[in-house]
C-alpha cells in the first residue's frame, strides 16, 4: 500500500500540540486542528515539529469549532501555506477563501486539500460524482471526501469515487465515518486513495471511527 497516513491532533494549547506530536511514531503527516486551539503559535509549531504538517481550521458549519469571521479563520491557513505547509480548505468555503489559500501555497511548495464532509449520511452516486468534479476543478492538489456510513454499501459507494479520481490522475482521500465505515479507512489506501486519517495512540480521535495509528500500521503491515 502506498497511501499516506495522517494523524490528527486536537489540543487546546501550542505546547499541548507539540507534546502530542512528539509522541507520534510512524505517521507520514501530522494534522493540527487549529480550531481546537485557544491561541496557536505557528512559529512555535514549525520550530518544534519535524513531521510534515497539515493545518486545518474547521468552521462550525463543517463540523469544527471555529465560530469567528471567515477572514480570521483562513488567516493562519494562508500563513501556514506561505511557509510551505499542507493546508485544508473546505469545498463549501467562500470561493475567495479557496483562491487565497491556493495562491498562498502555489509558490511555497505547500499542498492544498479541498475537503467535503457529510456527517449525517452518504449521498447517492450522482451527488458524490458532482462533489468530486467540483473538487477536481477547484485548483487544489488533493481532494478529501468523507461521509457517514450506515452500512457497508455506503462505504462502497464512496470508495468508488477513487476509480474516477484515478482515471483523472487526481489525488483523493475518500473514506467513511462511523462504525460501519471504520474499515474503509484502511481499504481506501489499499484501493489507491492518497491518504487516510488515524487517531494518535495516546490521545483522542477527532472523528468517529478513527483507528489508533498503531492499529492502522499493524493492519497495513499484515496486508502489504
Amino acid at each position: 500500500m502506498t497511501g499516506k497516513i495522517c494523524v490528527s491532533i486536537s489540543a487546546a494549547t501550542t505546547a499541548g500540540v507539540i507534546a502530542a506530536a512528539a509522541r507520534v511514531r510512524g505517521a507520514d503527516v501530522v494534522e493540527v486542528r487549529l480550531d481546537a486551539m485557544e491561541s496557536p503559535s505557528l512559529a512555535e509549531l514549525f520550530d518544534n515539529i519535524t513531521a510534515t504538517l497539515l493545518f486545518t481550521n474547521r468552521p462550525e458549519w463543517e463540523g469544527g469549532r471555529f465560530s469567528g469571521p471567515e477572514k480570521e479563520r483562513i488567516a493562519p491557513i494562508i500563513a501556514a501555506a506561505t511557509r510551505g505547509a499542507w493546508v485544508d480548505i473546505e469545498l463549501s468555503a467562500p470561493e475567495r477563501s479557496r483562491r487565497q489559500v491556493i495562491a498562498a501555497a502555489a509558490g511555497s511548495g505547500g499542498r492544498v486539500i479541498v475537503s467535503w464532509h457529510d456527517f449525517a449520511s452518504t449521498p447517492d452516486r450522482g451527488v458524490l460524482e458532482e462533489i468530486l468534479a467540483r473538487q477536481m476543478d477547484s485548483g487544489a492538489d488533493i481532494g478529501k471526501m468523507v461521509t457517514m456510513a450506515r452500512d457497508a454499501t455506503d462505504s462502497l459507494r464512496l470508495l468508488s469515487m477513487l476509480e474516477i479520481a484515478a482515471a483523472a490522475d487526481f489525488s483523493l482521500c475518500a473514506f467513511s465515518m462511523g462504525e460501519a465505515g471504520r474499515m474503509s479507512r484502511v481499504a481506501s489506501i489499499g484501493l489507491g486513495g492518497f491518504m487516510t486519517y488515524a487517531a494518535p495512540d495516546h490521545g483522542a480521535a477527532t472523528a468517529q471511527g478513527q483507528l489508533p495509528l498503531a492499529v492502522m500500521r499493524r493492519i497495513i503491515g499484515e496486508l502489504s
